[in-house]
């Protein structure tokens, strides 16, 4: 067991439970010492950092996390700290108070017509349009609707709660999906499951959007945050290079590339590097009898006389 796993086991955080793995948890910001921890006070946004794992947390829970100018700005920011910071591999993007997300703060759209609404830059909800370089999972639980769910989208993993639900609410108001849901939603359940979502704006619930490939898990209700810190210590014990090399290669192959030929050149001159500073030293760990039988667990060294493939 991890040392964040032993001190999340007496720690607190925003009222929640952390998961399954543990079940009494309940978070209750910052949980980490003072020499692991990062936040941005108290407000829209909060930040906490620990053993390579960055949690980033709406904090608007009187308004279902709506997000208005300041927090698109303030999650932009801390997803560039985030990607800039070469000490935390993984982040985590949840909401505050049981909701991830219910969209854009429609009565700022109300008053104002928002600056983000301008000529193409920021997107409307912070770093949607932002390319990071680390894998950013989503801890999914109440309302993960409108721009929302378009947030979620454009996390790489969602963890979702049962009892969650996402949609495209923001049909019902005339407000566009600008935020990257009309490019990432097809990418993920393909055309004419996102035309169902998108044209009708009815809600999907949990079990539908695993089946559906929205949720790439679905965990029990209170356990979101904890299962996608979970995770996300699972992604840290992999080589990065190559699991960084190995995820560009797919964002390339479904966005960039032009064709299959230009998809696969990408693939093997982005991978290819990888292979003399990560994949030679695997293979000798495999060959030394790690990761024999399927196993994930690469620190714990077998007796290569018992060892077999």
């Amino acid at each position: 067991m991890s040392a964040l796993q032993n001190s999340m086991r007496t720690m607190f955080v925003h009222g929640r439970r952390l998961g399954s793995a543990w079940p009494r948890l309940i978070l209750k910001a910052p949980y980490c010492s003072e020499a692991n921890k990062m936040m941005t006070g108290e407000g829209t946004v909060k930040v906490e950092q620990h053993e390579g794992v960055t949690l980033i947390g709406i904090n608007r829970p009187e308004k279902r996390n709506c997000v208005n100018t300041p927090t698109a700005e303030a999650l932009l920011k801390a997803f560039q700290e985030f990607d800039a910071d070469e000490s935390s591999k993984v982040a985590v993007l949840y909401g505050v108070g049981g909701n991830f997300c219910a969209g854009y703060d429609l009565k700022e759209v109300a008053e104002d017509v928002p600056v983000s609404l301008g000529p193409y830059g920021r997107g409307p909800m912070g770093p949607s349009r932002f390319e990071t370089r680390k894998p950013v999972i989503a801890a999914v639980e109440g309302f993960a609707v409108a721009g929302g769910l378009e947030l979620a989208l454009w996390c790489d993993l969602r963890v979702v709660e049962e009892t969650a639900v996402m949609g495209v609410y923001c049909r019902r108001f005339g407000v566009p999906l600008i935020d990257g849901g009309t490019v990432r939603l097809p990418a993920i359940v393909g055309v004419g499951r996102a035309l169902d979502l998108i044209l009708t704006g009815r809600a999907i619930k949990a079990k539908e959007a695993l089946e559906w490939g929205i949720a790439s898990r679905l965990v029990a209700c209170g356990t979101a945050i904890g299962q996608a810190v979970k995770l996300a210590q699972e992604l840290l014990k992999f080589p990065q290079e190559c699991m960084l090399a190995d995820r560009t290669s797919v964002y390339n192959a479904v966005f960039s590339a032009k064709s299959l030929q230009e998809a696969l050149q990408f693939e093997h001159e982005n991978g290819c590097p990888v292979i003399l500073k990560e994949s030679v030293q695997g293979a000798k760990k495999f060959i030394g009898g790690v990761g024999r039988h399927g196993k994930f667990n690469l620190h714990n060294q077998p007796d290569p006389a018992k060892s077999k493939l």
